[in-house]
């Protein structure tokens, strides 16, 4: 049952990460994206190094965002 919830809640976050919600922000896809990494460590779904792991995807994610934009794409 564990690995179903855990499994169930990654593909909620890489979910989030690869199809943002409609008219969500970079910025407010990225802030979801780290409450969700942090609401799933504290829940026990992952343990801190996976943590960090969803953290730089994020971030990496959100500063290709803040670059594309400022590229004018």
């Amino acid at each position: 049952m564990y690995e179903d919830r855990k499994a169930q809640a990654l593909e909620t976050w890489r979910s989030l990460i690869d199809k943002p919600e409609i008219r969500m922000t970079a910025q407010e896809q990225y802030e979801e994206l780290l409450r969700l990494a942090e609401e799933y460590l504290k829940q026990g779904f992952i343990n801190l190094d996976e943590r960090r792991s969803l953290v730089t995807e994020a971030t990496q994610r959100y500063a290709q965002a803040v670059e594309g934009v400022g590229a004018g794409t």
